[in-house]
């Protein structure tokens, strides 16, 4: 068995409260262990979601650049995640929205046009404010969190707080070697152990929302690091992308 204790605080003399974490009989549970906090880690209270900031053990304040999570009190963590695409701040993303968005970060046209007809087909109708689909196949930002969809890591709970644990748990349960991030054969086997019976849709949007995850980050050595994956839940590694993108077409044009 792989137990695990409570860390003690200086002066609570009460007994540690001790769980198992796996057992040998379910090797699955051995093979896959979640996150656990190691004594003097800096992320607090993994348990308890976040509304307004995406937080790690590596960075417990959220994304601080530019004062990024200061800036964006006002939303949940799963409206961050689309905001960029809100060209004019209005809370609706149109496709042209999306396309210019995925253009902006450096896609080409035909991988923009994919990805727009994808993510507005999947997310237009759940947060349409009437029981009608919207013929423009619009996306409503106050609404995203009714487009949250199972068989994924569950890091959004369903009113879109950031779930610490459960982040965690992505690189704890599936980074095998411990690299500090996922390459696509941890990707893989994620996708397999997270499917839920029949939720045919929730299977699809997670293989697609990995895949475009990896075509953003597109590491050079094949591994989605840590924080640059958080980037993509609070949204802040578009804002990012987008810039350097636009620093790299300026010194090529010169």
């Amino acid at each position: 068995m792989t137990h695990a204790s409570d860390p003690i605080v200086d002066g609570d003399l009460r007994p540690r409260n001790t769980y198992v974490t796996a057992i040998q009989q379910q090797p699955i549970t051995v093979e896959h262990k979640p996150y656990i906090p190691k004594h003097g880690a800096q992320l607090t209270d993994a348990g308890t979601a976040r509304a307004t900031v995406a937080v790690s053990n590596d960075s417990p304040n959220g994304t601080t650049e530019d004062g990024y999570a200061a800036k964006h009190q006002h939303q949940t963590v799963i409206q961050q995640h689309v905001i960029y695409w809100d060209r004019d701040q209005d809370s609706i993303i149109w496709p042209q929205d999306t396309y210019i968005g995925c253009r902006d970060y450096g896609w080409g046209i035909i991988l923009s046009l994919i990805a727009t007809m994808f993510i507005h087909f999947g997310l237009s109708y759940p947060t349409a404010p009437g029981i009608l689909p919207d013929l423009f196949f619009r996306i409503y930002v106050d609404r995203i969190y009714k487009a949250k969809h199972g068989s994924d890591s569950m890091t959004y709970d369903n009113q879109g707080r950031f779930r610490p644990q459960q982040f965690e748990d992505i690189f704890a349960k599936y980074d095998r070697s411990h690299k500090g991030g996922l390459d696509l054969g941890d990707v893989w086997i994620f996708w397999k152990e997270q499917r839920m019976v029949f939720d045919f849709f929730g299977w699809t949007a997670c293989a697609l929302e990995w895949i475009a995850t990896y075509l953003l980050i597109w590491p050079s050595d094949g591994i989605m690091r840590r924080e640059d994956v958080r980037g993509i839940y609070d949204g802040s590694i578009f804002f990012n992308r987008a810039e350097e993108t636009k620093r790299k077409r300026i010194r090529d044009a010169h």
